[in-house]
């Protein structure tokens, strides 16, 4: 229970690329409307620490994101976006998703997603424009 909301944290166990099929259990079964799914997940777009609320809208050149929204055919739902920053190198993107976590980028990131805890308390406590008034 957070801010008296009953509140279901889903982590897709499919490649991230493949995530829309987990979510799209989760909300049949569930029978969850979409604008009270919240959808959190790492973003290159933003520096470490950093995160961006939005009440819907395109997935980017985010893949996980892509699945989900062709999987469950709409865009509007709340995401959070935290920031994990971008590799040197740009050949080096998948590496840096998925490899081990440098440890000068540990603390930023701890940081990042203890924001978008608190982004998530805020959407359910006072809606997603307080939220993104606030954290944006």
């Amino acid at each position: 229970m957070i801010e008296n909301e009953k509140v279901i944290l889903i982590k897709p166990q499919t490649f991230m690329n493949a995530s829309g099929r987990s979510v799209i259990e989760f909300v049949n079964f569930y029978k969850i409307p979409l604008e009270d799914m919240i959808v959190v997940y790492d973003d290159m777009d933003l520096d470490i620490s950093n995160i961006r609320v939005r009440k819907s809208g395109s997935p980017g050149g985010h893949n996980g994101m892509k699945s989900i929204v062709n999987i469950l055919a709409d865009d509007r739902f709340p995401r959070v976006r935290v920031g994990i920053g971008k590799p040197i190198y740009e050949e080096d993107v998948i590496n840096y998703v998925i490899g081990p976590i440098p440890e000068e980028e540990k603390e930023g990131l701890k940081e990042g997603v203890n924001k978008a805890k608190e982004a998530v308390v805020e959407i359910l406590k006072n809606g997603i424009e307080s939220a993104m008034n606030k954290f944006n």
